[in-house]
This record gives structure tokens, sequence and C-alpha cells, in this order.
């Protein structure tokens, strides 16, 4: 398995891979990720300053994804932890937790100081993974993802790795 940048040719892949795991999930589709507008053209979104989206490719086929980008309405030094969708094939195979020491590289090499992340309550196993690395709780949400169904909120110093 690859873990690359994304290119514009993944993105139809990517978004059938995130949209099919909400379907798996029977998660809420209104006020999540799966609503977004951008889930279709997801190159072109993180070609702005300071972001970039990372894929997960398995003989040539796309099985997930994670992005890092400013988090829209809050300060310069916050970035937000986005877009991070696996194909059951690939999940428990710890490309999970690569993806995000990648992303969290590049938020710290971008002067990035916090990282935020939501979530849904049910995502127990991502929350798990999250608190692993160094993510916790906070009381509410940051800046204005539009993800108003996401009940779980968590934010992460960059200063230190872990």
């Amino acid at each position: 398995m690859l873990i690359r940048e994304i290119q514009q040719k993944d993105n139809a892949s990517i978004a059938q891979v995130i949209r099919a795991v909400f379907h798996e999930l029977d998660a809420p589709k209104v006020g999540t990720a799966y609503a977004d507008p951008i889930l279709d053209t997801l190159y072109e979104v993180y070609q702005e300053p300071r972001s970039i989206y990372y894929i997960v490719e398995n003989e040539g086929k796309v099985v997930g994804g994670c992005g890092i980008a400013s988090l829209e309405n809050s300060d310069a030094s916050v970035c937000e932890l986005q877009k991070m969708y696996f194909a059951p094939e690939i999940r428990g195979t710890g490309y999970a937790e690569k993806i995000i020491e990648k992303c969290l590289d590049f938020a710290q090499k971008q002067g990035f100081e916090i990282c935020y992340l939501e979530t849904l309550s049910f995502m127990t196993a991502a929350q798990k993974l999250y608190k692993r690395i160094g993510f916790e709780n906070i009381d509410g949400p940051m800046g204005n993802t539009g993800h108003n169904s996401c009940e779980v909120w968590m934010t992460k110093s960059l200063n230190s790795k872990k």
C-alpha cells in the first residue's frame, strides 16, 4: 500500500470511499462530511496554501484518505484534521495512524500550533486512535466546519509530537 498526495484523478474514488463509509455505518448524512459541497473536488480544495490531502492506494485502488487545512473561522495557528475515511479492507492495518502522522508533520512544518478534529460519538475506534496519538477531548466545537451532527471535538498541541 502507498500513501501519496491526492491527484485530480482521485476525486471520484475518494468521494465514493467517504460516502460508502457513511452508508456502511448508517451515519448521519446531513451536518457531516457526507453533505459537504466540496466532497467531489477534494484535489482542487487541497491546493490552497497550508493544506494537503493524502490518499491511501492499494494496488492502484483508492482505499482511504485524510487531510489537513486551516480551520475555517479560526486563527492562523489552528488547523483541522479532515476527511479521514478508510474502506473496510484496510482498517486495522496501521495506515490510519501513518496517514495522521504525515498530516501532523505537514501541519507542524506549516507553522500550525494546534490541530482540531471532530467526529461522531459512535466512531469509538477512531476516537481511541486519536487519543493514542495525543488528541484530547474539548467541550465544544471550534471554527465553522458546518458539521453540526458531529458531537465529539478534540485538539492536539503540535508543539510536541506526542
